[in-house]
């Protein structure tokens, strides 16, 4: 009799992927990072260009593994298969056919990993333990599967991320996710690099509107130059397609905003003839129209509009993405704004306007912006005029590609170039004081966070 905590039992595993179990046993869980396994978990062996998990076997199974997936002989418990890439595919597929969870799909050039973790705070809060969602930003073509493996078959609602930097790759992941609801949050020249134009972006995303279940519900954002499009895009798939925004004409509009003093924002939010009242924890008018879209979520798929409500009130930010905390200074505190996952134009601006919100000196650390192509010279350049609106008295700019950010602020504000993280932090540790907000922000691969790491070390509380 399979236990209540038994995600997969071998027998399972072997039948979804076409494998072969060399014993029977059960796991609680499913990880294809060696260094993330843990008691009960199932480690799946991927081969790739760069390493090959067959090597880490012995680690796995050190650090509590029960089981494995496997296309070599191995000594440990397993289920032998022919491609292990291919049995992830597998095992996610099977997750999710198994599942009577109602399923929700998000996308979008800005606010993915927020909005899917709002989402499932919002419908795992009437009765936690329920809904499930990706985790971190697994929203690629290794991570969704591993995500959908990961689903309990008990579970009532499911989140899943999805990303995509080429075409096509959003048609294969939606097809695997399957939603009875696709919400895409926004279009912005993210990946430009990849992309003749914003329009090819905004087509590449509503690639998700393919795998919609029948009948199922397209979000789409009606404040986006590219609505239409998008709604065209989701008219063949989905048997309902609502928008959301400020806008009026929206279906799911934010009719009122107003500033909290803790720097939320209270919204009444009007969709037909109803109207729902609710603070947002976090702050910046983005999180406004982002809310509209998680309202909009949560009422297509039959969840508890009131706990949703409560849910975004409650909701702290994400590491990287928004987390705020006071670091500990000789004589007072300077607050400190974790952007530093990553950045594009829009995401760029609309942290400007929260730290412009902000009272005392406003100092940024802005990293490169990657993956812009032959528009990134622009793209830096113009985050001048923000920069500026937002009262930045003081700014360290990281990475090569900021030079055209440095020549146009060059007489505006007070400035520094920096080749690297380290030579930002060092910058930084000199001049902060106290009453200062910093907002630290750029694209992953220059590594702020390693600046917010050592400022984490003087942390007193979170906001």
């Amino acid at each position: 009799m399979r236990d209540a905590a038994t995600l997969w039992t071998s027998e399972e595993i072997a039948l979804a992927t076409g494998g072969t179990a060399s014993a029977p046993f059960d796991v609680s869980g499913v990880t294809f990072d060696s260094r993330e396994v843990g008691p009960g978990d199932l480690f799946l062996a991927l081969k790739g260009e760069a390493t090959d998990g067959h090597r880490f076997l012995d680690q796995a199974f050190a650090q509590g593994a029960a089981g494995a997936v496997v296309s070599e002989a191995a000594a440990h418990p397993h289920v032998l298969v022919s491609d292990t890439i291919a049995a992830l595919d597998a095992l996610g597929i099977a997750a999710r056919g198994r599942c009577a969870a109602k399923v929700i799909g998000v996308t979008g050039s800005v606010g993915k990993t927020g909005t899917k973790e709002a989402l499932f705070a919002a419908l795992d809060r009437p009765e936690p333990g329920t809904a499930h969602r990706s985790v971190k930003s697994y929203n690629n073509h290794t991570g969704v599967p591993l995500s959908l493996a990961r689903m309990p078959r008990s579970a009532r609602f499911g989140v899943f991320e999805m990303g995509m930097n080429h075409a096509g790759e959003l048609a294969a992941l939606t097809r695997l996710v399957r939603p009875h609801v696709a919400m895409v949050t926004t279009i912005a020249p993210a990946h430009m690099g990849f992309f003749e134009s914003e329009a090819a972006i905004a087509d590449a995303k509503g690639e998700i509107f393919q795998g919609i279940e029948p009948g199922g519900t397209a979000i789409i954002p009606f404040d986006s130059p590219h609505r239409d499009r998008l709604i065209e895009a989701a008219k063949p798939y989905a048997g309902a397609i609502m928008t959301f925004g400020n806008g009026d004409g929206a279906d799911y509009r934010a009719v009122e905003a107003m500033r909290t003093r803790t720097g939320g924002t209270f919204v009444t939010a009007r969709f037909g003839v109803r109207e729902l009242s609710f603070t947002i924890a976090q702050p910046g008018a983005h999180w406004v129209s982002n809310a509209m879209g998680i309202i909009a979520a949560v009422d297509a798929v039959g969840g508890d509009l009131e706990m949703a409500g409560l849910a975004l009130a409650e909701m702290g930010g994400l590491a990287g993405r928004g987390a705020r905390f006071l670091a500990r200074l000789p004589e007072g505190e300077a607050l400190v704004i974790d952007e530093s996952y990553n950045a594009n134009p829009a995401s760029m601006r609309a942290t400007l306007d929260v730290l412009a919100q902000e009272p005392g000196r406003k100092i940024v650390v802005l990293g490169e912006m990657r993956e812009l192509g032959d528009h990134s010279q622009a793209f830096h350049a113009e985050l001048s005029g923000p920069i500026e609106a937002a009262g930045v008295g003081y700014a360290i700019l990281v990475g090569q590609d900021m030079a055209p950010l440095a020549e146009a602020l060059e007489g505006r504000i007070d400035f520094v170039h920096v080749a690297d993280a380290d030579t930002a932090l060092a910058r930084l540790e000199s001049i902060l004081a106290p009453g200062d907000a910093v907002l630290v922000k750029g694209s992953n691969g220059v590594r702020l966070s390693a600046v917010v790491a050592a400022l984490g070390t003087l942390r007193t509380c979170s906001t």
